[in-house]
């Protein structure tokens, strides 16, 4: 199989989100002056990450998370304020946040020499999404990155996998490889969409969930064997 057009993930796969996340709160809550920046950072993170997974299983709704993740957090800490308000704010220092993993920016200038058609296909909120891009060191090499809050889908629905299909000049699901870190969002979407994926799983985490990836991969050097070799065949 050859393949064309590569559909990549973005946070936790080339975009370095952990890191844009550590800099963005410690700022909001550094200029909100709470008590303990520390205490507030560790109840929020694997809090955030629960709304995304509810968010990917249709629990609740991307204005519920947004609208509720800070009002959540504070409450935790007893004080009461608007969580559309602190959304505002939170997304104002994190839209600079443009960290990538190592690496990437080589990944996607080799790919692109090579002659691939890079494009981005993330879950998120256009508004962070684009301006972390504008921020990083990778934007260049991609011909369109497609962002869930635009498209009005989100992965691993597979209509978010058709708005790319329709608007991507020439596509063909069978010279399509999608990558990403998530089994739940990207390799799932990918199965559900009727695509080759790879997951992209530096951590080398066990699969134990119903998502099949085509190929894994735990690094970038990995990736980028896997498709010289597919070149070679």
């Amino acid at each position: 199989m050859t393949y064309k057009f590569l559909l990549f993930d973005l946070d936790h796969t080339l975009l370095d989100f952990e890191a844009a996340e550590e800099v963005a709160l410690t700022q909001m809550l550094e200029a909100e002056e709470v008590d303990d920046v520390t205490a507030y950072k560790a109840y929020y993170k694997p809090m955030n990450q629960q709304l995304w997974l509810d968010l990917e299983a249709k629990k609740i709704s991307k204005e519920e998370l947004v609208n509720s993740r800070f009002a959540l957090l504070f409450e935790h800490f007893g004080k009461v304020v608007d969580g559309k308000v602190y959304a505002e704010k939170y997304q104002s220092f994190l839209m600079n946040q443009g960290q990538t993993f190592a690496g990437a920016k080589e990944l996607l200038a080799e790919l692109t020499v090579s002659g691939y058609q890079i494009y981005g296909a993330t879950n998120g909120i256009t508004r962070i999404q684009e301006g972390r891009l504008r921020a990083s060191d990778i934007k260049p090499y991609f011909k369109q990155v497609f962002i869930s809050e635009q498209t009005g889908y989100q992965k691993p629905d597979k209509e978010f996998f058709q708005v790319l299909a329709d608007q991507i000049p020439g596509f063909a699901k069978d010279q399509a490889l999608f990558i990403g870190d998530s089994l739940t969002a990207d390799i799932q979407g990918g199965n559900n969409a009727g695509l080759d994926t790879v997951w992209y799983n530096p951590e080398r985490k066990e699969n134990t969930s119903p998502a099949i990836p085509t190929y894994t991969v735990t690094s970038y050097s990995e990736l980028l064997q896997l498709l010289h070799g597919q070149r070679s065949e």
